[in-house]
């Protein structure tokens, strides 16, 4: 089935315990064709790219791992350019930056289309690189591209 999930478990009650059984918790079902996942710095949003709707979600990250308050952060489905949400991530600020239609489009916290770097093949996925974190790395068709800008990217 597809959804977003989260492994529960894992822990060690006292020395020589043998681990609890991680559980694998299903916690966003309703998402057709879910892909992209980041969290916004402070952890406390979860983003969802889903590639069958063609929009970006926004979760409450609640204390005890589940999300809550699915929100709508961005449509895409009337942009024809070839390529669709997917892969993402966040820089410092809590900016958004995913591929979409046209190439990587990057998102404020908010919701608001900020920009889009142009790609002339369809964007699969990025990756924050480099040492200073400041080289945001795009996988495309057949070829991976790499672009410096002046703000770090979240590397977790």
């Amino acid at each position: 089935m597809n959804g977003v999930y989260r492994i529960v478990g894992a822990r060690r009650h006292k020395p020589g315990a043998p681990p609890d059984r991680d559980k694998l918790q299903l916690i966003i079902g309703d998402l057709p064709r879910p892909n992209g996942i980041a969290f916004s710095p402070d952890e406390k949003t979860l983003y969802i790219a889903d590639s069958g709707k063609k929009v970006w979600m926004r979760y409450r990250v609640n204390a005890d791992g589940s999300v809550s308050e699915g929100k709508l952060l961005l449509d895409a489905s009337g942009d024809k350019a070839p390529g669709g949400p997917d892969g993402i991530r966040v820089d410092k600020n809590g900016n958004i930056y995913g591929s979409g239609p046209g190439g990587v489009w990057i998102i404020s916290p908010e919701g608001k289309h900020l920009g889009t770097i142009k790609v002339p093949e369809v964007v699969s996925n990025v990756a924050w690189g480099d040492k200073d974190g400041r080289t945001l790395y795009i996988t495309a068709s057949t070829s991976l591209y790499r672009i410096k800008l002046r703000i770090p990217g979240v590397r977790n």
